[in-house]
């Protein structure tokens, strides 16, 4: 599998300049599509949603791209994921931190993808474990994390304990950089170029894991 993150520039940017890429899946920081504002895509006025699904088909792969999404005036920070020419859903994230001009959404998904099982998690909720293991526990193979700015160490650790602890490949595209961890809990890939190929080896090793708990057996009562 071959990942194209595109750091920095549009998807419009991307196409004009590199239309000799190729990837199975092309993933875009935030800049990708910046605001879409719903009802002006559905009235036409825009179509920044219809150039991701374009991009996708045109090259016969999977677009990843993040964007700040409007609709009646609620803001939200989204992803989209089109494949081979189709939308396939948008994801927004989950957890507000604080308040903040951008509300929460309702729900994590896993896209069935010609490049395999996609978790999308989007800006800070990388910093709840649980989204990703949800994502790991639903089959996704990989995880793309979109983010806006980076601090020094923060988010590289944590994409790579959630590698480690959930046993997928996690990839993060930020503004200017782009990284990803493997299931042993290490950086694989890391780069500040746009665009910039990464091949992440597919995995799928599962471990029988017991533990022993106090209570919880059943008990069994006369007469029932």
């Amino acid at each position: 599998m071959r990942i194209c993150f595109v750091s920095d520039g549009t998807l419009g940017e991307f196409e004009e300049n590199h239309a000799d890429v190729s990837a199975d899946i092309v993933c875009f920081s935030f800049r990708g599509l910046g605001e879409v504002n719903y009802e002006r895509e559905l009235k036409g006025e825009t179509s920044l949603f219809e150039d991701a699904a374009l991009c996708s088909k045109t090259r016969q792969n999977v677009v990843v791209s993040g964007c700040y999404t409007v609709a009646r005036g609620t803001r939200h920070k989204s992803a989209v994921v089109a494949d081979r020419g189709r939308i396939l859903g948008v994801s927004d994230m989950l957890n507000r931190v604080d308040g903040g001009s951008y509300s929460c959404g309702a729900y994590v998904k896993v896209y069935d993808t010609r490049a395999g099982k996609l978790g999308v998690v989007v800006a800070e909720d990388l910093y709840f474990p649980r989204v990703l293991e949800t994502l790991s526990d639903c089959g996704a193979d990989l995880i793309l994390c979109i983010f806006e700015s980076l601090t020094e160490t923060l988010e590289q650790t944590l994409i790579r304990a959630a590698a480690f602890f959930y046993g997928v490949p996690v990839c993060l595209c930020a503004y200017g950089y782009a990284q990803a961890a493997d299931p042993a809990g290490e950086l694989a890939f890391a780069s500040p170029e746009s665009p910039a190929i990464f091949r992440p080896e597919r995995e799928r090793e599962y471990h029988l894991v017991e533990t022993r708990r106090r209570g919880i057996a059943p008990r069994r009562r006369d007469g029932f």
